[in-house]
């Protein structure tokens, strides 16, 4: 029998890239286009154009996290949310652990990945209920307009503050993420961005 080892194994499947950099595309088209950003570019652009480049954002998101959710439940094993979900303790755990420099390799989400994507999932969630209530309530337009469209202005700037609230809770998830993967790749010694470009890693 051999004892050749491979020097990399697939990991991540397409979809669950595809998944990933089409929703960090569509993250930053949502953020640009919106709020104080969008309001300097008013000055240089057609408002309803930038207005409707968020929108569509926002829908491509609401689709990607769609895809993800189902995935997450009929996708491959790295993709399921049994491979990397976890109990707070064990979670604690393993964060134990990353500080002390113990913290053991996983070849899919660790558990403190498995949580943040969990986190970062039900951010998506809240922003997109909340920007797509708070579209149908100002503009009278989307899905929920029908239950929304004559919202008094008090309801409009509550869903203007909870939108804004879990965009902002966001880039705070996404800062997070960051600093665990560059942690992560630095402990143990792997490219983990590559990895999700080209879904391998070494076994």
């Amino acid at each position: 029998m051999s004892n050749f080892e491979p020097r990399e194994i697939s990991v991540w499947d397409p979809l669950v890239r595809l998944f990933h950099w089409l929703l960090v595309v569509g993250f930053c088209v949502a953020y640009v286009s919106q709020g104080d950003v969008f309001e300097r570019l008013q000055d240089r652009l057609d408002g309803e154009l930038v207005q409707l480049v968020h929108v569509w954002a926002g829908y491509t998101i609401a689709g990607l996290l769609a895809i993800r959710l189902i995935w997450g439940f009929v996708g491959p094993r790295y993709a399921r949310f049994s491979d990397f979900v976890h109990p707070p303790r064990v979670v604690a755990a393993y964060v134990r652990d990353v500080l002390t420099l113990r913290a053991r390799r996983h070849l899919g989400h660790n558990p403190a990945g498995g949580a943040m994507i969990v986190f970062l999932l039900l951010g998506l969630l809240l922003t997109i209920v909340s920007g797509v209530a708070l579209y149908g309530a100002d503009k009278g337009l989307g899905p929920l307009a029908g239950w929304l469209a004559e919202s008094s202005e008090s309801t409009v700037e509550f869903l203007e503050e909870v939108h804004e609230v879990a965009t902002n809770g966001m880039l705070l998830l996404i800062a997070g993420h960051l600093l665990g993967v560059l942690w992560e790749s630095i402990l143990h010694r792997e490219n983990l961005v590559r990895s999700m470009f080209t879904g391998r890693k070494r076994p």
